[in-house]
């Protein structure tokens, strides 16, 4: 993480409301990339993301702190503002906004919708950074909230595992990680910068570890050197093996895998159609196609 950051950002965060669930910062102005100098992380703007249990409120005493802050939505008041949050990726930004001789931008989602995310991938918008390293700024005693932070994760290693060979590196398993919620970026598929994915992973290996490193080393199908940096896997690619991960899919990837292979007017169920794609020679596939979709 950039020199000084946590005063940084904590300076950022005491001027906001603070009745937060979850408040974070993500992006190269918190970890640097590959190809970046250290003065860009130092000048680039800043990204925040906060969820708050009662959106309405928020934005009231938030308008009253920072009224500037918002577009003309601001003379609609907060329940219209709440209102247009919920579309979408169910995350209202504020942007461009002046904080402490930096730039930054910030994001609200009501805990409710972070949490269906985590768990059910229904956009991956804030789900996708979460699976990637962030600097936590505020984290409450939520138990749902933290159980569902940890399902994020699982599931992102889980259909890393599907999407990847039967063995692979450390650096592999973070790669595949860190492009899941770029698979549907038609910015990524045009290839304006290929090398994105690799530039995120690169110099952050270690925070990538740290973020996984319980959960791999929980697994059963992946021996976890830590001391060595180094990472075992063999994962089962039996069909019966590929099965048991699918059913451990977020529901929507599954809808959306079940909903490229069974032709339309058919109703059979999930399961039986995930039990079809894990016989399949390109199950890998079909769940990348999934998550592109």
């Amino acid at each position: 993480v950039l020199s000084s950051s946590a005063v940084k950002f904590r300076r950022v965060l005491a001027h906001f409301p603070q009745e937060l669930s979850l408040a974070f910062a993500y992006g190269s102005g918190v970890f640097r990339q590959a190809g970046a100098s250290a003065e860009h992380g130092e000048t680039n703007m800043l990204d925040f993301v906060f969820a708050v249990d009662d959106a309405v409120t928020w934005h009231m005493m938030n308008l009253l702190k920072n009224r500037s802050h918002y577009s003309f939505l601001k003379f609609f008041g907060p329940k219209k503002i709440s209102t247009i949050q919920r579309y979408g990726a169910g995350i209202y930004y504020n942007t461009l906004v002046p904080c402490n001789g930096r730039m930054i931008k910030y994001g609200v989602i009501s805990t409710d919708a972070l949490i269906e995310d985590l768990f059910h991938w229904k956009t991956l918008y804030v789900a996708g950074r979460l699976q990637k390293p962030v600097k936590i700024l505020a984290h409450n005693e939520n138990s749902r909230l933290q159980a569902a932070l940890v399902s994020n994760l699982k599931s992102a290693v889980t259909a890393a595992f599907l999407m990847l060979p039967e063995s692979f590196s450390e650096e592999d398993l973070y790669l595949q990680i860190a492009g899941l919620s770029y698979s549907g970026d038609f910015r990524m598929i045009i290839g304006e910068d290929k090398a994105k994915v690799q530039n995120i992973v690169k110099p952050n290996v270690a925070h990538f570890q740290k973020l996984y490193s319980t959960i791999l080393q929980d697994c059963p199908q992946v021996v976890y050197k830590h001391h060595l940096g180094r990472l075992e896997a063999s994962i089962d690619k039996s069909p019966e093996g590929q099965f048991t991960q699918l059913m451990a899919l977020p529901k929507t990837l599954q809808q959306k895998i079940t909903a490229l292979v069974n032709p339309p007017g058919k109703n059979r169920d999930v399961e039986e159609i995930l039990l079809q794609v894990a016989h399949d020679p390109d199950c890998g596939f079909l769940v990348h196609q999934g998550r592109s979709g």
